[in-house]
């Protein structure tokens, strides 16, 4: 079986835009609106519209069989509004996913966004999580490490703040994926810079501190091939021998990297320097490179792709890869 470990909902419904633009239209005009949280309008039919035409077409097209599947990483949109407006539109999101998956079974496997806010405690997030995995039977979630949007205002992952959510996904066996959503500073280009700043910030932050120390037993997954980690390995080697650890012992009993790389060079980098059993496949299918590499005839973000082309793998070591690997991380995925 290949399982993608990284597929977002980028194909929703014109429905789900509309709440999300007369929220944002709410707050815009009172920062402190409150409101209802409301009703997103979409039926069943549009749903599965707007999967088979795109993410299932896909898969069935690259060879995939099943995508832990999340609410669109840039629409997660943490920095808007407050707290009650995250709440509204993460728990809507979220009941998106749970009907796409209740639509696709043998297809999805649901991943929950958090209602996460400037300036508000991470330990409010805990009863979405409670909600998703014991109502919704989700399998994991996403944990922006960022919710100002690229203004990096809020605690570190490594502050004792976010110990109560570190405790929840210990308790039930989840894995988080560290992802921020769309940057609403100048300075960063969501998906060329602040996603992948953010992945290589957030390992520094957590490789960097106890977590790993007081949680032993918790999974991170390190998104779009880790950002910049892999390829600077030595150099973060070199800090953690200069803070008088090791840096494999420190984090790879906890830390994984996905397999969003989008040519061959780099996967095999990846694939090169990070052991086999802290990767997992993922290609952010559809995401953030939707055109076709000129040098390569193919999509960029057909990864499966260049797993089967390396050359050094064996054939076990790619399936570990597929589908191993994502059963150990993602341990409540039905078999």
């Amino acid at each position: 079986m290949i399982i993608d470990c990284h597929g977002h909902y980028t194909t929703t419904p014109p429905g789900v835009g509309e709440y999300r633009d007369k929220q944002k239209e709410q707050v815009a005009k009172d920062p402190s609106f409150v409101g209802e949280k409301g009703k997103v309008v979409v039926s069943d039919d549009e749903i599965r519209d707007s999967i088979i035409n795109n993410q299932l077409r896909l898969q069935q097209e690259r060879g995939t069989d099943l995508t832990i599947f999340s609410p669109r990483a840039s629409w997660m949109g943490h920095h808007i509004g407050n707290e009650y407006t995250s709440q509204y539109w993460t728990e809507h999101q979220n009941d998106l996913i749970r009907r796409v998956c209740d639509l696709f079974p043998e297809n999805f496997a649901p991943v929950a966004q958090l209602p996460q806010s400037p300036g508000v405690d991470p330990a409010k997030s805990v009863a979405e999580i409670v909600r998703t995995v014991e109502q919704m039977g989700f399998i994991g979630i996403n944990l922006n490490p960022d919710p100002s949007g690229g203004h990096w205002q809020d605690a570190s992952l490594a502050d004792r703040s976010f110990y109560p959510i570190y405790e929840k996904m210990c308790e039930y066996d989840i894995p988080a994926m560290i992802h921020v959503s769309a940057a609403c500073n100048d300075c960063f280009h969501t998906t060329g810079s602040h996603y992948l700043g953010a992945d290589t910030t957030g390992f520094q932050q957590l490789m960097m501190s106890d977590v790993f120390k007081d949680f032993p037993e918790l999974k991170v997954i390190i998104p779009h091939g880790g950002g910049a980690v892999p390829y600077h390995w030595g150099r973060f080697r070199g800090l953690a021998q200069d803070q008088g650890f090791d840096l494999a012992e420190r984090v790879l009993n906890n830390v994984y990297f996905d397999t969003c790389v989008y040519h061959q060079r780099g996967i095999d980098l990846l694939l090169d320097i990070i052991p086999t059993k802290n990767i997992l496949f993922a290609s952010e299918m559809i995401g953030a490179v939707r055109g076709v590499d000129p040098e390569s005839g193919h999509y960029f973000d057909d990864t499966k792709r260049y797993i089967d082309n390396n050359t050094v793998l064996s054939a076990a070591q790619k399936q570990e890869i597929f589908e191993g690997n994502a059963r150990r991380v993602f341990s409540r995925l039905q078999a």
